[in-house]
């Protein structure tokens, strides 16, 4: 279990991630912060600070970008998606993993944002 220190985590009862021997799940990730439990308006900015947090919790799994195999992205507003491809290329674009994009409610209305990827561990 990997635990990122969000409020949500504790709250809601759920780990950032888990790791089951060589895979990794990583929880929907949003924009927040978690040292400052802020969230930025924008989404291109959030999609950034959603990476930032997944990466965090994959190098604590002992793995990176290039061992993501799955990416969710969950949106409330479709049209918000395609600002965030250039983010979403440079951790990915030599990756490709299988990617399913979602129109649908987030549980704060100020999340423009949320990205749940699965990880196979290198080596396991």
């Amino acid at each position: 279990m990997i635990l990122s220190g969000s409020t949500f985590e504790e709250q809601i009862g759920y780990a950032r991630a888990v790791v089951d021997g060589d895979r990794v799940h990583v929880s929907g990730t949003t924009g927040f912060d978690y040292t400052t439990m802020t969230i930025s308006e924008s989404v291109v900015e959030q999609a950034e600070q959603c990476l930032r947090n997944i990466e965090a919790a994959l190098a604590e799994a002992g793995c990176g970008f290039a061992d993501v195999v799955r990416v969710r992205y969950l949106l409330p507003d479709r049209a918000d998606f395609e600002p965030c491809w250039p983010v979403l290329r440079r951790r990915f674009g030599d990756v490709r993993p299988a990617a399913t994009m979602m129109e649908c409610g987030l549980a704060d209305p100020r999340m423009k944002i949320e990205i749940e990827v699965d990880a196979r561990r290198p080596g396991v």
